[in-house]
């Protein structure tokens, strides 16, 4: 079941997978048939919803539960979560665990698969993943969830999920409802995602020292319900909120925390007060510098080494889902 990470040495793995990558470059000019349709409110807030719904399949799913596990539920929750982001038609729950766990070990290093410092701005927004180099599933990086048939399978036929959206959608509302509630947030959602691996290495500010360029950007916040707080995350990855102080809006943990209420999920991790408040013990020098990085544009080509104190670990133990 193991795949291995494709040869970095081999530039052709970096090309674009032309006939993969078709349907992606397709939905984008079928978001044209907007002009079609017409326009209703009605149909603007299906779009809303449509995009916001998955978003959050996205961020609880696919990021906070799969590659960080920053909170437990139970097997059924855990099988919803990955219907939900997969229904962003972002791949399988597996492969984007797998690939993001992979971002975070080598952040902004050259083995980085989409540092905006390494390769540049369109290789890490849509690039990497539009590639050869990436297609497969490296399981021996996600064994704790590939333990579980429902979620491989999935993970295997992951189209399934999206197609079967839009035929729902046709059926209830014809063609208004596809392009409405299907193409267009779909575009939408793929680049609200994506810039959370480009942009929120380049825009935003920096509060905390870490090995990577990441920032904190409220606008990108909004845009993907709480993970624009990139540098919180990139400080401390495994909390099951990103959002770490009261103005920093975080969607999806307040969702979270009301599922917690009736016991859908538990044990949500919260950074601890030393954590949280450790920029408060930086020195005037660590400060200018926090100040240089957050720049617009301002990136390192070899960002600074922390302390072990300044870089907590991984936090990747057994799958908190229960048999």
């Amino acid at each position: 079941m193991t795949e291995a990470i494709a040869a970095p040495h081999d530039p052709k793995l970096d090309r674009l997978a032309l006939g993969a990558s078709l349907p992606f470059f397709l939905a984008h000019l079928l978001v044209g048939l907007v002009v079609v349709t017409g326009f209703k409110w009605e149909w603007a807030l299906l779009a809303l919803f449509s995009y916001y719904v998955r978003m959050f399949g996205v961020t609880a799913g696919y990021h906070r539960y799969f590659s960080h596990r920053a909170f437990k539920t139970n097997r059924g929750f855990q099988f919803f979560l990955a219907v939900l982001a997969q229904l962003s038609t972002q791949k399988g729950a597996l492969w984007w665990a797998a690939n993001h766990r992979h971002h975070h070990r080598y952040s902004d290093q050259p083995e980085d698969i989409h540092s905006p410092v390494r390769r540049g701005f369109w290789w890490s927004h849509v690039g990497w993943i539009l590639s050869k180099r990436y297609d497969q599933t490296n399981y021996a990086a996600i064994k704790d969830f590939a333990r579980f048939p429902e979620l491989v399978w999935l993970n295997e036929h992951w189209l399934v999920l999206p197609v079967l959206a839009l035929g729902a959608l046709f059926a209830i509302g014809g063609l208004p409802f596809v392009v409405w509630g299907g193409i267009l947030p779909t575009v939408l959602l793929w680049h609200g995602t994506f810039t959370i691996n480009s942009l929120s290495h380049i825009f935003g500010k920096r509060r905390y020292v870490t090995t990577d360029t990441s920032r904190n950007n409220w606008l990108l916040a909004l845009i993907t319900c709480g993970e624009g707080w990139h540098n919180n995350h990139h400080y401390h990855q495994n909390t099951a909120n990103q959002g770490w102080f009261w103005w920093e809006v975080d969607f999806t943990f307040y969702v979270l925390k009301v599922l917690s209420w009736f016991g859908v999920v538990s044990d949500l991790r919260l950074p601890r007060p030393e954590t949280k408040f450790a920029y408060r013990s930086y020195t005037d020098e660590q400060r200018r510098q926090l100040a240089v990085e957050s720049r617009f544009g301002a990136l390192l080509p070899k960002p600074p080494t922390p302390t072990p104190v300044e870089m907590p670990s991984l936090g990747l133990g057994m799958p908190h889902a229960q048999r």
